[in-house]
């Protein structure tokens, strides 16, 4: 119940809701121990909140004192992140995913500096934390591996900026459109609406498609057969033609038809159209592209034929006999 006072209390500033997570947690913490110690001088067992305790040189006011601050900082960073990328930056005229990575690496920075200054002024010299810092680099060397390499990984995406926020990507079979980019991981959106939460690693060992690199133009490759004996300029007309009717396509470049090669039961083609809105629906443009057409070839009168095969007999001879559509229905219904 009081967590979600102090919830309440903490959203009315617009922090961040990891942050006021992290402050509800450490404030329950913060008051078990606090009723704990007055249980236990109430037991008359003396336990003082300024007296060092023991093993170490600070005392439990002092450790208080030492969470506020942290607690601090990580605010502070919350906020130099948040007003960086939603005041300062955006009157830059810097591109968009680019104003995120300099905030999110200036959040990086501000909250290891404090931490560092924090630290020093309570004591904790980092000259004596080598021995601790050895233990937490064999940690890190075994056990914590993965996410130091996603840490890293995400450091790298947001300094080379392969990807960034709205492109549409593909990597290790997953396509969607780009969210959100954290320190550990990164939020794919993908087309059935699902948020997919990809480790920072993947884009750095495994190849990554995006579509929306350098520009938001994807062309569209769509393969048609038609029949033999068809006019094929005719052909190519009605493709131009049902390419030029959907809204999205773009007229520059303009749409195009090839005839790629001589099938076995068709002649085929190739529609290529550009677009830029649907790179996002890359399915329902090629659908919809699809239906036009299919509209245009049937009122040209363009035959798309069933597989066709020729059969060649080298010795007998074989009787065909042609039934009307009336004989088979009655032979059925006998």
């Amino acid at each position: 119940m009081q967590s979600d006072v102090v919830r309440r209390i903490f959203s009315r500033f617009k922090l961040d809701n990891n942050f006021i997570a992290i402050v509800t947690t450490i404030l329950s913490l913060a008051a078990l121990v606090f009723f704990t110690v007055s249980a236990v001088n109430a037991a008359g067992v003396p336990l003082y909140w300024n007296a060092p305790l023991p093993g170490i040189t600070l005392s439990l006011l002092q450790i208080f004192l030492l969470i506020a601050l942290l607690i601090g900082v990580f605010w502070v960073s919350s906020r130099t992140k948040r007003f960086l990328f939603t005041t300062l930056l955006a009157r830059s005229g810097l591109d968009r995913a680019l104003q995120h990575a300099i905030a999110q690496i200036v959040g990086y920075a501000v909250l290891i500096i404090g931490i560092v200054v924090v630290l020093d002024n309570a004591g904790i010299h980092l000259g004596a934390l080598t021995v601790f810092a050895g233990a937490v680099g064999v940690g890190v060397g075994f056990g914590l591996k993965n996410i130091a390499s996603n840490f890293i990984s995400g450091l790298l995406i947001l300094a080379e900026r392969p990807i960034t926020i709205g492109d549409r990507i593909e990597v290790a079979g997953i396509t969607g459109q780009v969210k959100q980019i954290r320190a550990r991981s990164t939020v794919i959106m993908t087309n059935d609406g699902i948020a997919m939460i990809v480790p920072n690693e993947k884009f750095i060992d495994s190849p990554v498609t995006n579509w929306t690199y350098s520009d938001p133009r994807v062309r569209f490759r769509v393969s048609v057969g038609v029949a033999y004996g068809s006019d094929v300029n005719k052909v190519r007309e009605a493709l131009i033609a049902a390419a030029r009717e959907h809204p999205a396509t773009l007229s520059d470049p303009p749409p195009n038809a090839y005839l790629e090669k001589f099938g076995d039961s068709t002649i085929d083609f190739e529609v290529i159209a550009w677009s830029e809105k649907m790179s996002y629906k890359p399915r329902r443009f090629k659908s919809e592209l699809n239906f036009l057409i299919e509209k245009h070839l049937r009122e040209a009168g363009i035959e798309i034929p069933n597989p066709q095969r020729d059969l060649h007999i080298r010795d007998g001879v074989i009787k065909v006999k042609i039934v009307s559509e009336r004989e088979t229905r009655e032979g059925s219904e006998a």
